[in-house]
């Protein structure tokens, strides 16, 4: 970002004027949310989400979302940034938390970290939310330069999420997700039996956000286009443990095509169906149960396809012990 090679965090005071940078073939790929938070160090991540809410940040002259990527040669707008010297501090994470994210970590390599994100943990702060996975493992990291999130997960979504320590690593892996060259299954726990006919579920799906701010999502022919296949895996008396693999990387997929087949996920506050989360709360499924089982991709370091496994967590497994 700007003329230079190499991007250094500044901090707000260097940026008491409107600025306009352009985006190098280094940071091409990653979100603009991620990169201001790294870019515009001391600055609360609540200011920026609404900076870009506003439109007060531009890429190209134009507004963009949060999740916008960034594209080599992408100009680049910031406006007059100032903080108060009372300017919010990013909080230190519990020691529970940083054991939690610790003891979640399945793999390490010098480029990428996975782990199996416990359910409850946001992968990122931001819109009330102080720490997330990827402050967390900064803090536990503080010897890493860089840490960045390839992907992201639902805060109630137990799993795989991948973290990339280097710049050259988060690039490849980005290409690899904007080429489908990354595969992911997930299991789920959904409502009733699902018919074995049923493998492929082709439904666009349409991404609203209510005045709240909490966003929903529902079929509508004119969403996006969005697939996902199905497999079951074991039948219940009243529910099904199915295998999903979205082909598609939609908000929510998995969940609204599972709602959409008429067999919602079990314990989904926000698609599924009370009266059965209710029962399921009572023999201890008490959460969304929707777990990112494995994640398939080619790790950079020898350009070989390299599956991570995420082992189901205890309480998503002895909530099927107790099913019929």
């Amino acid at each position: 970002m700007s003329n230079d090679s190499t991007l250094h965090a500044v901090t707000a005071a260097d940026f008491s004027q409107v600025q306009h940078l352009v985006v190098t073939e280094e940071y091409a790929g990653q979100r603009i949310d991620n990169m201001l938070k790294v870019l515009l160090k001391g600055v609360p991540l609540t200011h920026i989400y609404r900076l870009l809410r506003k439109g007060e940040i531009r890429v190209n002259k134009s507004r963009i979302k949060a999740h916008y990527r960034l594209a080599p040669g992408d100009q680049l707008r910031l406006p007059p940034i100032r903080v108060s010297d009372s300017k919010e501090k990013q909080p230190k994470a519990r020691p529970l938390q940083l054991q939690q994210i610790e003891d979640a970590i399945i793999y390490e390599d010098s480029g990428l970290l996975a782990i199996n994100k416990p359910t409850g943990f946001a992968v990122h702060g931001g819109s009330g939310i102080k720490l997330g996975v990827i402050e967390i493992l900064r803090q536990l990291r503080p010897q890493c330069k860089v840490l960045e999130l390839v992907h992201r997960l639902d805060r109630d979504t137990s799993g795989c999420l991948l973290i990339a320590k280097k710049k050259s690593v988060l690039r490849h892996l980005h290409q690899q997700l904007r080429d489908d060259q990354v595969h992911k299954v997930y299991h789920a726990l959904v409502v009733g039996r699902w018919p074995a006919r049923k493998k492929m579920i082709n439904v666009p799906l349409q991404k609203n956000t209510l005045q709240s701010g909490e966003r929903m999502v529902k079929a509508d022919s004119a969403g996006k286009p969005s697939s996902t296949e199905f497999r079951v895996l074991t039948r219940y008396k009243s529910a099904t443990l199915m295998e999903a693999k979205p082909i598609t990387g939609r908000t929510h997929q998995i969940r609204v095509h599972s709602q959409y087949a008429g067999h919602p996920i079990i314990g989904d506050e926000k698609y599924g169906v009370e009266e059965v989360n209710s029962t399921m709360r009572g023999i201890g499924i008490k959460r969304l149960f929707l777990h990112a089982a494995a994640i398939t991709f080619i790790l950079p370091e020898t350009g070989k396809p390299f599956t991570i496994s995420a082992p189901l967590p205890d309480d998503l497994q002895k909530g099927l012990s107790c099913l019929q």
